[in-house]
């Protein structure tokens, strides 16, 4: 009899579809509510991706999953509460958890203490405490009410490739004589050391239950490959360099593809795109991905990993600023030409609210912003030979890789949200709403426009990282200096020094920095959005809890 080897997770959902994604142990039909689809192949596992047509949006509709005819899923004893869908009602309020940065270590100590009491310590996990709150509450309910978001956004670092969890350093060990001769022992090599690490991240009962019940969009950062990927093209030249590097890229692109990017998107354009027929339609796929993948994960065009949402009357566009960064010196970029257009196409449809995500944020806290522009004159040039050595340094050391780094998609970035709260582009939103995570703690920023200027839209840049990801001591302590005014201006007069050119607006942190484990929830209902962000309760791993760390009204 087939099992479920990870799954069900419920992805893309609208006002009329929805889809389910399995990991099954061998060929097989997949059935939910009806409907039947056989498993595809890739390096030997099996997988499906069930599309669920003609239910009633705004209802509870709980569901099973059959493999050739037998109950797979909910498992005998189950001690949580039904999975169900529920499809988009857009006249209905919507609520979007987010967050990011998420490791797979055990649920106790020394794991669950925090980083500033143990080496080991990363925290309780803020996405598992929230999925037993609404276990706790319920789930979806049966009476129109329900306990859960309407998504779950995931900014990146979903799974750590270049850093294993004990367990998993294991499980690559008993592999070794099927994983490449020259992979390094602690890194991801092939598709099958992928999906150990995926189901490691999703397999924890509670975050299955909440993963096959929330709607869920993904995107990836740099962890979902190798820290700090596409920082820089001396980084690049030395990664390349390494016999093993090129195939660690395709195998995590082609894992990213199967375990996160095709449940971002409707079967409409999954079709339209052709891959996902073509993998279907192939004994088994793991060569044709693989091809596809090529060695930077450096596409032309419209990148293939950039998404939008539409939810009722706001929009989501999920940017990928990671994958297509053009990092050759003097040429720099976050988002490449036709890409950008692609984004800046979105961002100015008409709109009740705006919504731009990337795992990256847009505007760090001022003094980070303005030492990171200014990093990059240094290696730019600027000031020389020595001034380029000194900047890659720091750009390695620091992590400088925001969008603060790439100036000149930063500009285009601060133009089109100028010229869309202002109106220029047709109606201004009620709120726009920036959405990011990789910096290990929350925080909140509110865009200040020039006086008189006749914006129509308040902008705001909602920060929520890490799910369980802490910040070490000394990092917390950067992170609390370069959020002092102080290190604003100074940093501020740096970057003029080096030549780097202002913006239209300016912007600050209203809600200061939080460095717990933490998840947001954007809430939308008409005109209006909230923003709330809740913490770990420190000393309760065993029955971990949240508490609020901040809330405000957006619009």
């Amino acid at each position: 009899m087939p099992h479920l080897v990870l799954g069900p997770i419920l992805r893309y959902v609208d006002e009329r579809v929805a889809t389910v994604w399995v990991q099954t142990d061998t060929a097989c039909e997949v059935e939910i509510l009806g409907v039947r689809e056989r498993t595809w192949c890739v390096a030997g596992l099996h997988f499906a991706l069930v599309a669920l047509d003609g239910l009633t949006p705004g209802a509870d509709h709980p569901y099973e999953v059959r493999l050739d005819g037998e109950l797979a899923w909910p498992e005998q004893d189950a001690a949580f509460p039904p999975s169900t869908i529920r499809l988009l009602d857009p006249r209905a309020p919507r609520e979007i958890a987010f967050g990011s940065c998420r490791t797979a270590l055990p649920h106790e100590p020394p794991y669950a203490l925090r980083a500033s009491e143990h080496p080991k310590g990363q925290g309780i996990d803020a996405l598992r405490a929230y999925a037993l709150r609404a276990a706790r509450a319920g789930g979806g309910g049966g009476d129109g009410t329900s306990a859960l978001p309407d998504m779950l956004l995931m900014l990146g670092d979903q799974i750590y490739a270049d850093q294993p969890s004990p367990a998993l350093v294991q499980a690559l060990a008993d592999r070794e004589s099927e994983r490449p001769a020259d992979a390094p022992e602690d890194e991801l090599a092939d598709f099958v050391d992928y999906a150990l690490s995926y189901r490691e991240a999703w397999g924890e009962p509670a975050i299955r239950w909440l993963l096959s019940t929330v709607p869920t969009a993904m995107v990836f950062d740099d962890h979902e490959i190798h820290a700090e990927w596409r920082i820089s093209q001396g980084w690049l030249d030395e990664m390349n360099a390494e016999p093993w590097f090129d195939r660690h890229i395709r195998a995590g692109l082609a894992a990213y593809w199967v375990f996160q990017h095709i449940g971002n998107l409707s079967p409409d354009e999954l079709a339209a795109g052709g891959l996902y027929d073509e993998v279907r339609a192939a004994s088994d796929a793991a060569e044709l991905l693989a091809a596809r993948m090529d060695t930077e994960g450096h596409q032309t065009g419209h990148s293939r990993w950039s998404f939008v949402r539409e939810l009722g009357d706001a929009l989501l566009v999920v940017i990928d600023s990671r994958a297509g960064r053009q990092v050759t010196p003097g040429r720099r970029e976050m988002i490449p030409g036709e890409e950008w257009e692609w984004v800046a196409e979105q961002a100015r449809r008409p709109v009740r609210h705006l919504l731009l995500a990337s795992s990256v944020p847009f505007l760090l806290a001022p003094g980070l912003h303005h030492l990171e522009a200014a990093d990059e004159a240094l290696t730019e040039g600027t000031w020389g030979r020595v001034g380029e050595w000194l900047g890659e340094r720091l750009r390695r050391l620091a992590v400088v890789d925001h969008w603060a780094s790439f100036q000149r998609s930063f500009h285009r970035f601060a133009e089109l949200i100028d010229d869309v709260a202002h109106g220029r582009a047709g109606d201004a939103p009620a709120s726009i709403v920036l959405l990011s995570g990789d910096v290990h703690h929350c925080y909140l920023a509110e865009v200040a426009f020039r006086p008189g200027s006749g914006a129509h839209s308040p902008v705001w840049q909602a920060v929520c990282s890490g799910l369980r990801k802490e910040l070490r001591p000394h990092e917390r302590a950067v992170i609390a200096f370069g959020h002092l005014s102080f290190a604003g201006r100074a940093a501020r007069r740096l970057a003029r020094a080096l030549g780097v050119v202002g913006v239209p607006f300016g912007w600050r942190v209203v809600e200061r920095p939080a460095y717990a484990n933490q998840i947001g929830t954007l809430t939308l209902d008409g005109e209006h959005s909230h923003v709330r962000v809740e913490a770990v309760v420190d000393d309760s791993w065993r029955d971990p809890r949240l508490q609020e760390a901040f809330a405000r009204t957006l619009a």
